[in-house]
Parts: C-alpha cells; sequence; structure tokens
C-alpha cells in the first residue's frame, strides 16, 4: 500500500468519525442530494492534506485525438484519469437546437462516465451573449453587456430563465447506472473580475453581478429543483487581500465553494510563485473561515517548456503556505495545435517530472479515489 493509499484512507477514516454528527446543511442547497453532501463533505477532509488533479475536456479530446473510449492523455501517461474532468455547458445556447441536444447528450454520457469510474465532474460555462452577436468574449463592437439584460427586470429576463431550464433539465439527466442523481461542481461566470468575458467587471455593475449569481443558483435550485450541484465562484487572479478577492462576492448563503485562476503567475506572465501561494492562501483562509471549498479552478503553462513546472512550480506553489485546496485543474489539449496543450502526453518532455508529480503524497488522481460519492455511517 503506497503512502498515498494510507494518506487517503487516513482522511476517510478521519472523515467517518467527524461527519457523523456534522449538520448536513453546509451546502447553499439544504435539499442537495445525500452524494452531494457527501462529495462535499470528502472533499473538505481530503483538502485538509491532499489535493485532487485536474483536466479540462480530459476524456473528451486530447493532443491529436478526439472522442476515443475511455481515454485522456494523463492516463496513457500515469495510467490513471485526473481525479477532476472539467467539462464545459457553452454547447447549451447560442446554436439550433438539435445541436444543442447533441451537446446535452454528449456531456451527460462523460458526466457519467466519470461517476461511474470514480471520478468527479467540474462544469465551467463559457456563455455564448445571449443578447447580441458574438460569443462569450467582450468584442467592443457587437457585444452588449448582456448582465443588466438578463438579471431580475431585465428586458431579457425570460430568455435567460429558458436558457437555464435547459442547464436545470441537463443537470436532472444526470442519473447513473443505478438511478443516482450524480453531483458535479458547477463554475458559472468565472474570471468576472477582468473583462474579456461580457459578465466581467467592466461590462456591470458589482450589484448586477451578484443579483445574476444570486438569481441563477436560487433559479437553479428553488425553482428547478437542481440538487446535484456544488456552487463554486471564482475569480481571476486580480486579487492581494481577502477584501479584494470577495468584492463581487454575493454572500456565503449562495456559494459553497471559492478558487482562483491563475496562470499568470506560474509561467504564462512570469514567475513568481511566492504571490500565487499568497493568493492561494486568502482562498483557502477564506474557504476555512467560512466552511467552505477551496480549489485552484484553472491554472497551467502553455507547451509545458519547463521541465520541472510540475514539482518545482505547481506544487511548490501549493504546498508553500499550506493550502486547503480541493483541487487543482489545468487547461485543455487542443486537438489540433502542436502547442496549444497544458497537460502533458506520452513523449512530452515534461513526462518525467509528470510522474513525480502524479506519485507525490500530496496528489490525488482518478485511481486514488475511494467511494468518494458515500459518508459512512
Amino acid at each position: 500500500m503506497t503512502i498515498k493509499t494510507l494518506l487517503f484512507w487516513g482522511s476517510i477514516s478521519a472523515l467517518t468519525f467527524s461527519c457523523t454528527s456534522k449538520n448536513d446543511h453546509s451546502l447553499v442547497d439544504e435539499n442537495a442530494s445525500p452524494e452531494t453532501k457527501a462529495l462535499f463533505h470528502n472533499l473538505k477532509e481530503l483538502s485538509q492534506n491532499q489535493t485532487l488533479f485536474g483536466h479540462q475536456h480530459a476524456t473528451e479530446y486530447g493532443h491529436g485525438w478526439q472522442g476515443d473510449e475511455n481515454r485522456s492523455d494523463v492516463k496513457s501517461v500515469t495510467g490513471s484519469h485526473p481525479a477532476v474532468i472539467g467539462v464545459d455547458i457553452m454547447g447549451f445556447s447560442g446554436v439550433p437546437e438539435e445541436e444543442i441536444n447533441k451537446n446535452m447528450e454528449s456531456l451527460r454520457k462523460n458526466v457519467i462516465d466519470t461517476y461511474e469510474r470514480g471520478g468527479i465532474t467540474t462544469v465551467a460555462w463559457h456563455f455564448s451573449n445571449p443578447v447580441s452577436e458574438g460569443r462569450f468574449y467582450w468584442v467592443d463592437s457587437v457585444s452588449l453587456p448582456a448582465v443588466n439584460y438578463i438579471i431580475p427586470g431585465g428586458g431579457e429576463h425570460e430568455k435567460y430563465k429558458e436558457i437555464l431550464t435547459t442547464v436545470g433539465t441537463w443537470a436532472n439527466s444526470l442519473k447513473a447506472k443505478d438511478g443516482t442523481l450524480i453531483p458535479v461542481i458547477f463554475r458559472p461566470f468565472h474570471e468576472f473580475d477582468g473583462d474579456w468575458f461580457w459578465w466581467g467587471a467592466s461590462h456591470c455593475t458589482k450589484e448586477e453581478f451578484t443579483d445574476l449569481w444570486k438569481f441563477t443558483v436560487s433559479y437553479l435550485r428553488d425553482s428547478l429543483d437542481v440538487h446535484n450541484f456544488i456552487y463554486a465562484f471564482s475569480p481571476d487572479n486580480r486579487f492581494n487581500n481577502e477584501e479584494e478577492f470577495l468584492e463581487r462576492y454575493p454572500g456565503d448563503e449562495w456559494v459553497d465553494m471559492v478558487g482562483m485562476d491563475n496562470y499568470a503567475d506560474l509561467g504564462r506572465d512570469r514567475y513568481d510563485i511566492e504571490t500565487a501561494a499568497k493568493k492561494l492562501k486568502i482562498v483557502s483562509d477564506y474557504a476555512e473561515k467560512a466552511g467552505k471549498l477551496a480549489a485552484f479552478t484553472e491554472t497551467g503553462l502553455e507547451s509545458i517548456p519547463d521541465t520541472t513546472w510540475w514539482t518545482e512550480t505547481l506544487l511548490k506553489t501549493m504546498q508553500m503556505h499550506d493550502a486547503k485546496l480541493a483541487y487543482v485543474l489545468v487547461w485543455r489539449n487542443d486537438i489540433h495545435s502542436q502547442t496549444h496543450y497544458y497537460a502533458p502526453f506520452p513523449g512530452h518532455k515534461s513526462v518525467p517530472n509528470f510522474m513525480e508529480f502524479y506519485n507525490h503524497p500530496y496528489t490525488l488522481f482518478e485511481k486514488d479515489l475511494k467511494n468518494i460519492y458515500r459518508l459512512e455511517k
């Protein structure tokens, strides 16, 4: 039995003891499914000593391939899928209905497959602008500030409710072979402190953004009976203290997980792991104080030119201040591009260092997870 496995089972044993008397109403949804509550509490416990590794679109496609059954670049390198698989519901609006239905079914299968293997899904939303041309990016010549239009009282509010109905229908279709409703981590409106998305800080007020967040959660939870979402709040890295981190925070009653996206400090613009670690500590400390999960919701170094990036940059950043992180997720591996990838594939020069990262007691991959959706009585 490896050190990593011993640490995992030690965490689960502690969890079994501590959760028998703990109130399960930590989630913003008091009616969350038993598996959703179990996932929340298990992630909280595991994050005290270890962090799950995640990869965006890991099993949908990778470096030079697409749609292969039970494949991921990470599995091809290590023998295990990532513990956390990132998907995106960007295809649930802004395209013809036939395409929406196809996208819903494809992602439904992906989530089910991940659950049946014992893994976890996190759901991003690169939401096409619902009131103007263009997609999720802000384009000065065509984009409209959609947040003001789709919040309660806005001219396109009913249209937004229709889009959320699609999301809710999909959420309630996520059922395992035995009929269990599958939990996912839902991370809408990410990197809202930047201005590259139409929901960014330059395109809506703080009040408009928090109104959008609150309505989204309440409509999914209370009107559409979605009870398998863990709601994640994740700005980019444009903060230096807790006050700045919480500038657009809707309140503890509306958020289950707090996170941060940070590429800039880990090699994209500069190597400043001390600053990155300080920001992760701010996120982690707030989560501990508020009873939330914390996560490093997006990061990575495109093409991974630094062959020791996994242990000397990423691992050191996460461990520097003992941040309690449920998971870290690196971005996708493009199908066609020779340079746009964030996880190694067979033959990549960072594979030896990634294997050190994989074997480290701190990191957990899909094969390391046991009964993540259950609380022992």
